[in-house]
């Protein structure tokens, strides 16, 4: 988006060319900063897609007011505002995809690479959008869609593909009513967008025309439809409300929220609200926004959201051995593995971005690889064919199946998981982002048996994972469940509000009532932890709760299916291993420790029935064609019997 703003002079009611505003380039810091968050999943920016909101604000306002100084000067020209586009979008866009298609061929499985070409194939013509709302959910965040960032890429040209063609129109038979005609527009995409989030959510999320009033937002802004504040404190005052009406939206926001709708009004109206401030003169906002580095940041941005998620996606399917498999114990202890892959997505995401925005991006918009006219339209044709070209070819060769054996697509197969959410009872008595609380069984999960000891599985999906080996190995007991997603059992549980509903009930109205003759604890613990299984073992000591808490599993830093498959396909039989994510052990012997000098209670180390001095198992079986574990963390349920069975043979489960 060209970096542009509101000099502050009208003519015929229509902007004239504005000047450059840092202000505006630290808000676009903020939107990708907000994005590249919530892509890392970080805990307290779960709202972080509201960027992309943010972003579409700015685009609307900053392309409108260039589109409507030309109207003024009677100097538009479609094709030129085409040829605008193009060289902002198309350079930056299709470099990102040439690299990601070679990456794809090389560590995509065969099936994953038709869709990857697919997605590449809609990607190029500005159709992302419609492909990943029949193909993914944005919020399921899948680890084999790299190109699912760019569907606000495809609702964005979609708009600029037919505002002109609008304002024309408008201009030719209606050239005293546009600002109606456009503040129209806006109210009844806004209205579409309410009436299909509540019926729809997905296509509301995708569909350019309930996402079109983001951008006319802008759009009347540029227009100059609000009068201009030139008090300094009704300036800062509304730069204060919208920052905070962006950081509310960041900070509260959850997959849960009903977005975007009315929702989306909250952070479109803080941003609309910043560049309302600077219109006239500066505001506190402002100054903080025009600070050298964010202003820096907001150059790169589109760059930098462009390489996020490949760098994040090829991160998670193990292709980049992230730090947390590399680094000491001792290093290991001081910051989460998980943050330590961060810091490495983090770190090559802006390198990508700074190499991008200053190699690609200003060369081809105002360098030596500066074109117009035929040339730039030929150029542009012949990139989107050659990209076409390939993705027809992965098509029509179903993804190059000679690239991996069929031993090796065999072990990748455990990576499809639908048996295994079956087996943990998903929806059931294992409540995930896709259901709530409101939907836990408890006639089934929390039924007792008078002719058996009653035990109590609770946890995350650690617990989930569990349950069927352990109903079959522990015959003599009937194995009630507990489990939703990302939650840690916990008296004072920090997760969602199925989270607090879980654990509220359980220690608040079942345990009291349901006497149960032991309660397993289960959760992918880390070393925050520690405190709050204290606290409950304490409590249920209270309250004649028997309790084992079962310990850690060790974890890789790319799904193990994955990195079988990579290593029979390139014969490494050692590949996995190098991807072990460090501190997990230490952990492990911590919890024990813990276990035995100050909770006194039974523990099972998980860890220990996996791996041994020299390496850890990988396989389910002795013929090495069911892996261990179903992703990065999580046994398969194979692995899981497995291990319970190990764990009972050593008489270390009775």
């Amino acid at each position: 988006m060209l970096a542009l703003a509101n000099e502050g002079r009208q003519s015929k009611g229509l902007s004239i060319v504005p000047k450059y505003r840092a202000d505006i380039d630290g808000l676009r810091a903020v939107a990708v900063l907000s994005v590249l968050a919530f892509h890392l999943e970080l805990s307290r920016s779960q709202g972080g897609f509201v960027g992309v909101d943010v972003f579409f604000v700015i685009s609307g306002y900053l392309i409108s007011s260039i589109v409507f100084s030309e109207i003024t000067a009677s100097r538009f020209s479609v094709i030129s505002f085409y040829e605008r586009r193009i060289r902002r979008i198309f350079p930056a866009l299709f470099g990102m995809l040439a690299v990601s298609s070679v990456f794809a061929v090389i560590f995509l499985l065969p099936s994953e690479l038709v869709s990857y070409s697919k997605s590449m194939l809609a990607a190029t013509t500005s159709a992302s959008n419609f492909y990943f709302w029949q193909h993914s959910g944005y919020f399921d965040l899948p680890t084999s869609q790299p190109l699912l960032h760019t569907w606000s890429l495809a609702v964005e040209e979609q708009f600029y593909i037919s505002f002109p063609l609008f304002l024309v129109v408008v201009r030719k038979f209606f050239p005293q009513r546009l600002r109606i005609s456009v503040v129209l527009l806006f109210f009844a995409s806004l209205v579409a967008s309410i009436i299909v989030v509540s019926h729809n959510k997905e296509a509301a999320f995708y569909m350019p025309y309930t996402r079109a009033w983001e951008l006319l937002l802008g759009t009347i802004l540029s227009l100059g439809v609000f009068p201009r504040l030139q008090s300094a404190w009704l300036r800062n005052l509304a730069a204060l409300a919208g920052i905070g009406m962006i950081a509310f939206s960041v900070l509260s926001y959850t997959q849960e929220t009903v977005f975007p709708g009315f929702s989306a009004l909250m952070p479109c109206v803080g941003s609309a609200l910043i560049i309302w401030a600077g219109e006239a003169g500066s505001s506190l906002v402002g100054a903080v926004l025009s600070w050298r580095p964010f202003v820096f940041i907001g150059l790169i941005s589109y760059s930098l959201y462009l390489w996020q998620w490949p760098v994040i996606v090829l991160r998670r399917m193990g292709v980049i051995i992230g730090i947390s498999a590399v680094t000491s114990q001792h290093q290991a202890a001081l910051l989460s593995p998980h943050r330590f892959d961060i810091l490495v997505e983090i770190a090559l995401s802006f390198v990508l971005a700074v190499v991008s925005w200053r190699f690609v991006e200003r060369p081809f918009r105002n360098g030596p690889l500066r074109l117009s006219g035929r040339r730039l339209f030929a150029l542009a044709g012949a990139s989107m064919f050659i990209l076409l070209g390939f993705c027809s070819l992965a098509m029509f060769a179903k993804g190059f199946r000679a690239r991996f054996p069929s031993n090796a697509v065999q072990v990748a197969s455990e990576l499809d998981g639908n048996e295994e959410f079956r087996l943990m009872r998903t929806g059931i008595c294992f409540i995930t982002s896709d259901n709530h609380f409101e939907g836990y069984n408890y006639n089934v999960c929390l039924s007792q048996d008078s002719g058996k000891k009653n035990y109590l599985l609770l946890g995350d999906s650690h617990s989930a994972m569990l349950w069927s080996a352990l109903s079959s190995a522990l015959h003599h007991a009937n194995i009630m469940q507990a489990s939703i997603a990302g939650c840690e059992p916990s008296l004072h549980p920090l997760g969602s509000s199925d989270c607090r509903k879980m654990m509220a009930y359980i220690f608040q109205n079942y345990l009291p009532t349901h006497p149960v003759q032991r309660m397993f604890l289960v959760g992918r613990w880390e070393e925050k932890n520690i405190e709050g299984l204290t606290a409950l073992i304490a409590w249920a000591k209270q309250h004649q709760v028997p309790v084992t808490v079962f310990g850690p599993v060790p974890e890789y830093d790319g799904p193990l299916p994955r990195l079988l498959a990579y290593s029979i396909a390139w014969n490494k039989p050692n590949l996995a291993s190098e991807h072990l994510v460090s501190g997990l052990g230490p952990l492990d012997a911590e919890m024990q420790r813990t276990a035995r000098n100050t909770w006194h209670v039974p523990y099972i180390s998980l860890y220990r029935g996996i791996c041994g001095a020299e390496s850890c198992a990988e396989y389910a079986d002795a013929a090495h064609k069911i892996p261990l574990m179903s992703d990065t963390n999580h046994l398969s349920q194979s692995g899981a019997s497995f291990v319970v069975r190990r764990l009972v043979e050593q008489g270390e489960l009775h």
